[in-house]
């Protein structure tokens, strides 16, 4: 079996905390290469992390043919530009969430994929790869919940730091577009359908002009999914989903511990059972699933398509927010 090497462009605190230490301990994923603004960012990082090869620049990187795959963990507004000059470079690309800063934005990365068909290219939800969400789905799917008609989600942190990435309004900061984006991705995944309308409110900071507490109603016609999210409240992240004959909830949804167990509860008349997980880790999963499509010749597990139906709710949670009304979601660019 051969590995795929992949190459990392920045140093950012996803990238060198969870997603590389997870990928470093893949039988078929190699990080070969990490990238920097400055060659000395990129060197520490090489250094701290044991990656051979570090690059004063992203151009640098993209030029190395020994790099198969890119990981784009930059901020929001460097997704689609960056992961677009990495197709063109002939490397595979998985890029963070969201997908950029609008989903027509997005649809230019998806038409660059459509440019390159050999080319595998996803957006990096890595929750839904994660043993606890495959053993939901399926929970749901095989209908040992009955019918699914309501989905309760709720996450949340503390953050004001002026300078970090997700407090700057024109680079895409925002709680919708960090951490709403999970409630969202989650339900268009349990209902395996598109919300036909949402509700929103939404609080902006007076200082960075970013929205820091969002809550919204997404509709599906046949049941609605709501969330809670916030950039300036007590940390915390659960999901609820319920069925006419039975309920699912998740302790830890999102970001789920690489080093101990973790549980969902099953209820139903006949009682509540408990299901823990043994010990893993979802970038590492994510990452496999990855490289192995690339060398089965494979799907991706998730289609780049996904990425831009995700923005087009956010977009419309946004204009509820505004209008105080229903908004239909729309369609794809």
């Amino acid at each position: 079996m051969g590995k795929i090497r992949w190459g990392v462009l920045g140093v950012a605190k996803i990238a060198t905390e969870k997603v590389i230490p997870a990928m470093q301990q893949s039988e078929i994923c190699e990080i070969a290469g990490i990238a920097s603004r400055t060659a000395e960012k990129s060197n520490a990082a090489a250094g701290r992390l044991g990656i051979a090869n570090s690059y004063g620049s992203y151009e640098e990187l993209l030029a190395d043919s020994d790099i198969d795959a890119i990981y784009n963990p930059l901020p929001n507004h460097l997704h689609v530009p960056w992961s677009i000059q990495a197709l063109e470079a002939g490397k595979h690309v998985l890029c963070e969430k969201p997908i950029g800063l609008s989903a027509e934005e997005g649809q230019q990365l998806v038409d660059a994929g459509e440019r390159h068909p050999n080319l595998k290219l996803m957006e990096a939800f890595m929750y839904r790869h994660h043993p606890q969400w495959v053993a939901a789905k399926t929970i749901v799917a095989e209908n040992q919940i009955g019918e699914l008609r309501s989905i309760e989600s709720f996450f949340s942190y503390f953050n004001r730091d002026a300078e970090n990435v997700r407090n700057q309004a024109d680079i895409g900061g925002g709680g919708l577009m960090d951490i709403g984006c999970y409630p969202i991705s989650l339900s268009r995944f349990l209902f395996e359908s598109e919300p036909e309308r949402v509700a929103g409110t939404v609080e902006y900071d007076p200082d960075f002009g970013t929205d820091r507490l969002a809550s919204a109603i997404l509709d599906f016609g046949r049941g609605t999914s709501s969330f809670t999210c916030s950039t300036q409240l007590f940390p915390r992240q659960r999901v609820n989903i319920f069925g006419t004959d039975g309920r699912v909830e998740i302790e830890i949804p999102f970001n789920a511990p690489p080093d101990r167990p973790c549980r969902i509860w099953h209820e139903t008349s006949g009682g509540i059972e408990e299901m823990t997980f043994d010990i893993c880790d979802q970038y590492r999963i994510q990452g496999d699933l990855f490289s192995q499509a690339i060398l089965d010749d494979t799907p991706v597990p998730t289609p780049i398509t996904d990425a831009v139906r995700n923005m087009l709710v956010i977009e419309a949670i946004l204009k509820a927010g505004t209008s105080g009304h229903w908004e239909a979601v729309g369609n794809s660019p």
